[in-house]
């Protein structure tokens, strides 16, 4: 058996405002393993985001471990956690973060660029990330000229053109419609069906629908941690669309 891509140990996270202390995660265990689709939900101030920004080394822990990818990132440096965002970790949000005045290729060439990639390989490796996810004939484009879907769409080949080992996606559905983000969430699907690790944060039933398994974080725990079988986007959609009535 392989060993998990993701793995937190009794991971605590303390908040200080003054004197006082705000207690995030409360012990939080959990490991993911390579071409998980994992769901974490919760309602607002369950945790699910700050053991999503942990994950994303965007925070550390207050007390216990994590194990990235075989490496040990709760005591790395500020540098070295950039170094590892960079190299294993792709980010999509739920505001999207493009630049407003940049071309859908240029966007999503930025990761390239932090890594020192030269120019000609950095369009080649965005091209076909942009074609991945469906954007072909919009390389030009900058945000302002595309729909709420096709901005999503360029945040995911942004996340997909360093060639991570696991996509985090904290609400990526947040701002569509439903619609849209039915679209959204297959491309997710099929990102996890050809062996993409996902890590998706929601408060939606109907979008944690599309993953193998879900984990609910309720007061800094996890409260359930349950596969299930996952249904696919076309059986979701016309679910949707016929009212719920199947």
């Amino acid at each position: 058996m392989s060993s998990p891509l993701i793995e937190v140990v009794d991971v605590h996270k303390v908040y200080k405002t003054g004197d006082v202390e705000v207690q995030a995660l409360c012990g939080v265990s959990l490991a993911v393993e390579p071409g998980e689709f994992v769901a974490i939900m919760g309602a607002s101030g369950s945790g699910k985001s700050t053991l999503m920004n942990v994950l994303g080394c965007l925070d550390r822990p207050t007390a216990g471990r994590y194990v990235l990818a075989g490496r040990e990132v709760s005591h790395m440096s500020k540098e070295e956690l950039a170094e590892v965002r960079n190299q294993v970790l792709g980010f999509v949000f739920q505001n999207f973060n493009l630049l407003t005045r940049t071309s859908a290729l240029e966007n999503v060439e930025l990761p390239l660029i932090y890594r020192g990639v030269r120019s000609k390989d950095r369009v080649r490796r965005a091209t076909a990330a942009l074609e991945r996810v469906g954007l072909a004939g919009r390389f030009e484009h900058t945000p302002s000229q595309l729909s709420g879907g096709q901005q999503q769409r360029v945040a995911i080949a942004r996340a997909l053109v360093g060639d991570p080992k696991v996509i985090l996606a904290d609400e990526p559905t947040g701002n569509l419609d439903s619609k849209t983000s039915r679209d959204v969430m297959a491309l997710f699907q099929e990102l996890g069906q050809t062996g993409m690790t996902v890590v998706l944060v929601t408060h939606e039933a109907d979008v944690a629908e599309y993953a193998s398994r879900v984990v609910v974080v309720r007061d800094g725990l996890i409260r359930s941690d349950k596969k299930q079988v996952q249904r696919s986007a076309s059986e979701i959609d016309l679910e949707a669309r016929s009212g719920g009535m199947l």
